[in-house]
């Protein structure tokens, strides 16, 4: 019979620091897809786009963890956080302004598994970037766990986040 364990924040932490391309959802650890080529470049030009459009206006956190007490710590493709400085603790879900997924084979993952989680700690928008269908879908207003505006942007058309109005990032 096979045992299944749950892990918390700290256990997490402690047991799997310094191991890659892991993150715990709910409890459970996932070892999260290698990074390919059109991956790491789509990630590389959209950090390149938001420093550009923001500056110090917010944080961009690529590839980092981000704290959901009491069982997640995913680490989303990039982050827009809060400015202020993350040296001694990492950012929580009070922090975060837009987290970008980049989706090569993770799409159904993603969009099933992460995006719930992202809702339920109110996360105010999430952007799905589908590599394969060349479509980014922006996820706004969280509400009772669940995320009541679902935009879709089709290639050529920029998107602005909502916490910075006026603001519109090429992502294609």
């Amino acid at each position: 019979m096979a045992t299944r364990y749950r892990f918390g924040l700290e256990a997490y932490e402690r047991l799997f620091r310094g191991v890659k391309n892991v993150e715990l959802l709910e409890g459970e650890v996932y070892e999260m897809s290698p990074i390919g080529p059109r991956h790491a470049w789509k990630v590389a030009r959209l950090v390149r786009a938001f420093l550009e459009a923001l500056g110090d206006q917010a944080v961009v956190w690529p590839q980092n963890p981000i704290r959901i007490p009491p069982h997640s710590e995913p680490q989303p493709d990039l982050a827009l956080l809060k400015p202020r400085d993350y040296g001694e603790a990492l950012p929580t879900p009070e922090d975060v302004l837009l987290l970008v997924e980049v989706a090569d084979s993770s799409l159904d993952h993603d969009q099933e598994r992460k995006l719930p989680i992202y809702a339920q700690a109110g996360i105010p928008e999430v952007w799905i970037l589908d590599l394969e269908q060349n479509l980014l879908h922006a996820f706004r207003h969280p509400k009772e766990g669940v995320y009541t505006e679902r935009r879709t942007f089709l290639p050529g058309e920029e998107a602005e986040p909502l916490a910075f109005p006026g603001v519109r990032i090429a992502w294609d």
